[in-house]
């Protein structure tokens, strides 16, 4: 979903709020979640999961798969997802009923 549709969705579920509000409401919570992840403290949202960062180790003797060159890869972070137990449940429900 892009964020323009998302900020559709909030409007009929809210229509007393306008568009601006509501742009300024989803940059607050994803800079909070940005600014979290950047300093490397994890994001639970109840229900849906949570955001972790991730340290992957440098490798010194990594090869270039095209050309076969030996180069260096240095450490970096990643942002993983782990999904909820309830959220998991949810979207199984969903595949078996609409698999049937």
């Amino acid at each position: 979903m892009s964020r323009p549709k998302l900020i559709n969705k909030l409007k009929i579920k809210h229509p007393t709020l306008n568009k601006s509000q509501l742009e300024t409401i989803i940059d607050i919570f994803f800079n909070s979640i940005k600014t979290a992840l950047k300093k490397k403290k994890p994001v639970e949202l109840r229900g849906f999961g949570s955001f972790f960062v991730k340290e992957i180790k440098e490798k010194y003797t990594a090869r270039n798969p095209k050309t076969g060159e030996v180069i260096y890869v240095p450490k970096k972070n990643r942002i993983r997802f782990r999904i909820s137990k309830k959220f998991k449940m949810f979207l199984n429900k969903w595949k078996t009923k609409k698999s049937l």
